[in-house]
């Protein structure tokens, strides 16, 4: 029998023995619950071998055609950047900001993490923002792996995959990743991005306070905003600095230098300094998408060249908003843009309303007083006064009287202002590289913010008369050359609208009788025209037309002949390259060269061959490439339409331009109620086409045809062309004979030269007034042949006035 002594004794050994229990069964029970746990963190953790060829989206780089960074593509503004091109004070300031002891620790900081832990105490008491403690490599493992979410989940995971990372990759394989994919604000990703954005320099202009304000950001770029919160950004700027100075990464002499300079950044991010080919490098971004894809051109991170000439450029931008700024003053003015009664915020309010970017010294201003042409205006933003020129005062109260509160755009000129409208009409502007199909410059509208859309290659326009040498060219290859006779007289043709009868009419109201083509097409007759195309066959010219690219639907109606199709000014202007290059059509490109991020071609516009060109000089005559481009139309016939378009130039519709000075040709163009205005300009290294027009097609008004319009936009840019491109006559083809007439060279196919179309019999007076197209041709053919005409013309009632030359055909309407 136990004793009582027994019982009591070993009491506290069962209570012993089921504490052991116990604790082993929670030991075991909390081993289970993080197996459980570490399968669950384990069964979705990304690998972080991954990280080996990770490659993050990166902008597509578009460049002009001398180097200048023109744009890009992207959703994150990007540029990658090797480690090993990564400067110094860079690496250094991001160091001493974010993980001093980056290269010593195995991806998780536990001395940096206690500091953090330590600071929390204090930051949570006074309200500030908790410190995380994580790495340079937890950061790349959370911004590249994992999501933001904030959790004990998302650190765990972090610290493993920081771990896998260092034992993955090479710290300087980390920190090329850290660095290149960073978020800092200013839509930048990245710090070569970020330096572009901000300070518009690359990584290795930067200085060690533009360095150190970059490292300043990652903790949180809204909140250092260098425009929003200035104080804050350069405050946190300088404690970079002193985080540097304490690293010994900068010498006391360096730091104190480096704080002293202000911060300075950039209004605003911008894709390129180059900001005049906003439509040039919209339409090579759809291209590129129409090539490659939009995820490719967006993330791949290609370099693209183009062949844009950003002086050329700059020299269309300008000339084209010049000469719409130039018509629109013409037209008038059209009043304020709005109205203020200058209470409190009224400049604000005015600020609203933004003037075309392209015109930067352009301001918003307020009427102050009006005393007849004396006015006093006061500008919205920097709150200057001053009159505005008596000129444009004078012209604005001829339309519409300015009145005081009256909003208007107003621009600095010599101490007062000059008084400023956004024109409504619009237009576009085209170069074009003849031999090659560069497309040097293209300008599609007055201004990309005010509108987007494309005139030059989205617009699709009757070009009217500038058609006609595609008329006259199929002519030429025909049986005719340029000293072939046409009658210039009335005509008419049945089967018009509602049984009506269509009767073309010159410009001028007025005939001429018998015309050489020549002649004919440098006053761009219509009615030599249509005799013309009845001639050599509609169907012919069109599908002539088509295949030099002036467009793929025309239809061969006579009507057509005088421009009636539509087209676009790139496809025109394109076309005519055939006139200048012996006769072939080329394809205009944007795009020349287009290689991945490593390095690799992927296109490139010049596909030829030279076969002998990496051979070395022997005295042999050089290698030469084949010629690009179908030919279309015979070399002589080119020689000969350039020649005639010369003449348009020195003689013609386009005489306006003469000034430019020889081997200068081109075409004027004007469609019906001068709702259009054309002109297709070349020299022998350039083709330049040139439209105006109202988006809705509405009426230039009366007299603003092609040689009032579209010639003087082409003056202003070849002035600018002519410069680094001098004229120089037009190639004379090897096999054309060349004889004087009527005081002018003319190039004829060989044998055709022989013919004397200006010693055949006149053709018989004609009545007055419209007549019958086959009653005409009928007492011609009669008359050639030395027949009596079946019937006289009747006398006229009255002397026929004295002809009178018109000081310009300027278009001929159809």
């Amino acid at each position: 029998m136990l004793r009582l002594q027994d019982i009591q004794a070993r009491i506290p050994e069962r209570w012993f023995v089921l504490a052991g229990v116990a604790l082993l069964g929670c030991i075991t029970l909390a081993g289970l619950i993080v197996t459980i746990y570490a399968a669950w963190l384990f069964h979705d953790l990304p690998d972080a071998s991954d990280l080996a060829d990770y490659r993050p989206a990166t902008a597509t780089r578009v460049y002009a055609g001398d180097g200048t960074l023109i744009g890009e593509f992207s959703d994150e503004r990007r540029i990658y950047v090797p480690y090993e091109q990564i400067p110094v004070p860079v690496i250094q300031a991001f160091l001493a900001a974010e993980d001093r002891n980056f290269f010593n620790h195995g991806g998780v900081d536990v001395s940096g993490l206690g500091r953090a832990m330590f600071k929390n105490v204090f930051n949570a008491a006074t309200g500030r923002r908790l410190e995380g403690g994580s790495t340079i490599t937890q950061q790349v493992a959370k911004n590249v792996l994992l999501t933001s979410e904030t959790s004990i989940n998302r650190k765990v995971k972090e610290a493993i995959l920081a771990n896998r990372l260092e034992a993955t990759l090479t710290k300087q394989q980390i920190l090329e990743l850290y660095l290149n994919e960073i978020f800092l604000g200013y839509r930048s990703y990245g710090v070569a991005a970020a330096a572009f954005n901000y300070f518009g320099k690359s990584l290795d202009q930067l200085t060690p306070d533009e360095a150190a304000f970059l490292a300043a950001l990652p903790k949180g770029p809204n909140n250092y905003h260098p425009k929003r919160h200035p104080q804050r950004a350069l405050e946190r700027r300088n404690w970079v600095l002193r985080e540097m100075r304490e690293s010994n990464f900068l010498t006391q002499a360096s730091y104190a230098e480096a704080r002293a300079r202000p911060l300075v950044t950039q209004d605003a991010p911008r894709r390129a300094q180059y900001a005049d080919a906003d439509f040039f490098v919209e339409e090579a971004r759809r291209r590129a998408i129409a090539q490659f894809g939009r995820e490719e051109v967006n993330r791949g991170g290609y370099y693209l060249r183009t062949t844009l000439d950003p002086q050329l450029q700059s020299a269309a931008r300008n000339a084209l908003m010049r000469g719409l700024e130039d018509y629109d003053r013409r037209h008038g003015w059209r009043g304020p843009w709005g109205t203020t009664d200058f209470a409190d915020g009224w400049q604000e309010e005015a600020l609203k309303q933004t003037a075309p970017p392209e015109r930067r010294a352009w301001e918003a201003a307020a009427v102050e007083s009006v005393a007849g042409n004396t006015v006093r205006v006061r500008t919205a933003r920097s709150d200057r006064t001053g009159t505005l020129l008596a000129e444009d005062a004078a012209w604005a109260n001829a339309n519409r009287q300015l009145r005081r509160g009256d909003l208007v755009f107003v621009e600095p000129r010599n101490g007062q202002f000059a008084l400023k409208q956004v024109p409504q009409v619009n237009g576009a502007l085209v170069a074009i590289e003849p031999y090659s199909g560069r497309v040097l410059a293209m300008v599609g509208g007055y201004s990309y913010a005010l509108s987007s859309f494309n005139r030059a290659t989205q617009a699709r326009r009757q070009p009217g008369s500038a058609f006609k040498p595609f008329v006259y060219a199929t002519a030429l290859e025909g049986d005719y050359t340029p000293a072939s006779i046409v009658l210039d007289a009335p005509i008419s043709f049945a089967g018009g609208p509602n049984g009506t009868r269509w009767s073309p009419e010159n410009y001028s109201r007025q005939y001429y009788g018998p015309q050489t083509l020549r002649r004919g097409l440098e006053l761009s007759r219509n009615v030599m025209t249509v005799r013309l195309a009845q001639a050599v066959g509609m169907r012919n010219i069109v599908d002539l037309s088509k295949k030099m690219g002036v467009s793929d639907d025309l239809q061969p109606n006579l009507s057509v002949s005088l421009g009636a199709g539509e087209t676009t000014p790139y496809d025109l202007t394109a076309a005519y390259a055939a006139f200048v290059n012996g006769g072939r059509r080329i394809d205009p490109y944007l795009i020349e060269l287009v290689q991945d991020r490593d390095g690799e071609t992927l296109f490139r516009a010049d596909e030829r061959r030279c076969r002998d060109c990496g051979r070395p000089f022997t005295g042999q005559e050089s290698p030469r490439l084949e010629p690009r481009g179908e030919q279309v139309i015979d070399p002589i016939t080119a020689y000969q339409i350039s020649s005639m378009l010369e003449g348009v130039v020195q003689r013609g519709t386009a005489v306006r331009a003469r000034g430019l000075g020889q081997w200068v040709g081109g075409k004027t163009g004007t469609t019906n109620e001068y709702r259009s205005a054309w002109f297709v300009g070349f020299s022998s290294d350039i083709v330049v086409g040139v439209f105006v027009g109202f988006d809705d097609n509405r009426s230039l008004g009366s007299g603003e045809a092609g040689a009032a319009t579209a010639v003087p936009v082409f003056i202003d840019f070849m002035e600018v062309a002519l410069r680094e491109r001098p004229a120089r006559p037009f190639v004379r083809p090897a096999n054309a004979v060349f004889r004087t007439v009527n005081g002018i060279e003319e190039a004829f196919r060989p044998g055709t030269e022989r013919r004397r179309e200006a010693e055949r019999p006149a053709p018989p007076a004609q009545p007055t007034g419209p007549q019958n197209y086959y009653d005409v041709i009928r007492r011609e053919k009669e008359a050639a042949a030395g027949q009596p005409p079946s019937e006289a013309p009747p006398p006229p009632a009255t002397p026929p006035p004295p002809r009178k030359e018109p000081a310009e055909d300027l278009s001929g309407l159809y």
